[in-house]
């Protein structure tokens, strides 16, 4: 039988802090990290914010030697390598998006990660087309720190509920945050 995909994920802010929220996805709700600076509707690069807004699921990325097997999912989703990374620099023309490493002279997120934050990635339809440079890059749904420690812009979530939220998700849904 096949799994229904969710339309519409929706954040909603802790009142308490700014930088936790809960991911609601239909009936299920999970705790989730936002930017250390909480929401914001004026995004720039390097702010510490979450963009506020509707996005699209792009596709993302998953760690094998971390997972063994791909994940289940609804959307279109590859391996990380040791050499990806994700151009942060708005300077260069390939800002926001991926990009082979090493970059020498850019500014350049490490998609291979020891903490384990990347180990699972949606890519998030924020400031993808068209780009803006300095509007912010690497918008990500991703493996939150332990303790929910806020992130730089994204929103995080435990491992295994975000494991088994892709499982629902396809490219038709949205987060609302």
């Amino acid at each position: 039988m096949k799994r229904l995909t969710l339309p519409l994920l929706r954040v909603r802010a802790s009142v308490r802090d700014r930088s936790r929220g809960t991911l609601i996805a239909g009936p299920a709700q999970f705790p989730c990290a936002l930017g250390k600076t909480g929401r914001t509707r004026a995004k720039r690069e390097g702010d510490g914010a979450s963009p506020q807004g509707c996005f699209r699921l792009r596709g993302g990325f998953y760690r094998p030697d971390h997972f063994g097997a791909r994940p289940p999912a609804g959307l279109a989703l590859r391996p990380i390598r040791p050499g990806d990374g994700w151009c942060d620099d708005p300077r260069d023309r390939r800002y926001n998006r991926p990009i082979p490493l090493p970059a020498p002279g850019i500014s350049a997120e490490r998609l291979w990660r020891e903490d384990g934050l990347y180990d699972l990635v949606i890519d998030l339809d924020y400031n993808r087309g068209p780009i803006r440079r300095g509007r912010g890059s690497a918008i990500f749904l991703h493996v939150a720190r332990p303790g929910f420690l806020p992130t730089e812009g994204c929103v995080a979530l435990r491992r295994a509920d975000l494991v088994r939220l892709l499982a629902r998700l396809g490219p038709d849904t949205r987060l609302l945050i």
